[in-house]
């Protein structure tokens, strides 16, 4: 191993969404920011600083400069381990064979509830993490999720599966089963089946904890049941379900765009004062039967535009 003590500089590179997940790591842990020409963002704590440049370039300058590649760098946003050991390869990140599952839309009041799920094994792991899949909430651009989305298909063939659940379809679904998190529950366990069935030697699943993990597990078929399942916090750390996140967001996005065109108005995410300024205009144009077509209707929202009292089940939040 090389002596790292003396190293005051480092040179890597990162695609965009590494470098917008580490500037959003050291952010939260205190670092301060500044402009620097032709870089995305300059951050400096204590004796180390760092630059990200539009180029792709990365430097870490200063004493603290092995600490943060060893500690930092390489394992929360690389995720590789090489830094320190001379001229050895890098450690390779290992990704057993499994499928992840994530969903996009669920906290909108506007459009459809989307849940993917893409397989990933020792081969087509590390190139879904080469072309810079990460968790989709880090990704600003809508011109950026649909790059990678077609680049996820192109590198998992046909080990991806999206199931889409538009305004309408939700709202009957959700009337008959009452609460969110059941209605995740059969969203995710459907996508699980899907991927099965087009990749039927997957051993093991794993999606976002979102509530009590039985209620995946009751909900799955026989095909389902016979495999493992794992639920976890932040499981868009994966790369399997990171991929899975793009994908989702990908159909999401095209549903909104999609009603936005047939209802000639662009309709704002999430479910703050826009949402409600938004909706205010469309039940004025259409009525309010305009919202079973493009909203969910359990939201708070909806009670506000309407005046229709909503069930106590608030898990959406």
């Amino acid at each position: 191993m090389a002596d790292t003590k003396k190293v005051t500089s480092y040179v890597c590179t990162v695609t965009e969404e590494q470098a917008e997940a580490l500037r959003i790591l050291l952010e939260g842990r205190g670092w301060s920011f500044s402009e620097q020409p032709y870089a995305r963002w300059k951050a400096v704590r204590e004796k180390t600083n760092v630059v990200a440049y539009n180029s792709g370039k990365l430097t870490v300058q200063g004493g603290g400069t092995a600490d943060f590649v060893m500690f930092t760098l390489e394992p929360e946003i690389l995720h590789t381990f090489g830094f320190g050991y001379g001229e050895e390869p890098k450690v390779p990140e290992v990704i057993d064979p499994h499928g992840g599952v994530d969903e996009s839309g669920k906290g909108d009041f506007f459009g459809p509830l989307c849940i993917a799920g893409v397989y990933a094994d020792s081969v087509t792991g590390p190139k879904l993490r080469e072309i810079g899949c990460c968790d989709s909430k880090l990704i600003k651009s809508s011109r950026k999720i649909m790059e990678l989305a077609a680049k996820i298909r192109e590198t998992v063939g046909d080990g991806w599966t999206v199931v889409t659940l538009g305004p309408q379809a939700y709202n009957r679904l959700y009337a008959k089963i009452g609460n969110l998190n059941r209605l995740l529950a059969w969203g995710h366990a459907r996508v699980i089946e899907n991927l099965l069935e087009k990749v039927p030697t997957c051993p093991r699943m794993l999606s976002d904890k979102f509530g009590d993990e039985r209620l995946i597990q009751r909900a799955l078929l026989t095909r389902g049941r016979e495999i493992r399942l794992d639920q976890q916090v932040r499981a868009e750390s994966d790369v399997a379900v990171a991929a899975a996140s793009i994908l989702s967001r990908e159909q999401f996005l095209k549903g909104m765009a999609k009603l936005g065109a047939e209802l000639g108005e662009e309709l704002p995410r999430g479910a703050g004062p826009l949402v409600l300024e938004t909706g205010r205009r469309l039940v004025k144009r259409y009525g309010a039967s305009v919202l079973e077509r493009c909203a969910k209707q359990h939201f708070k929202t909806c009670n506000e535009l309407t005046g229709t009292p909503v069930g106590e089940d608030e898990t959406w939040k």
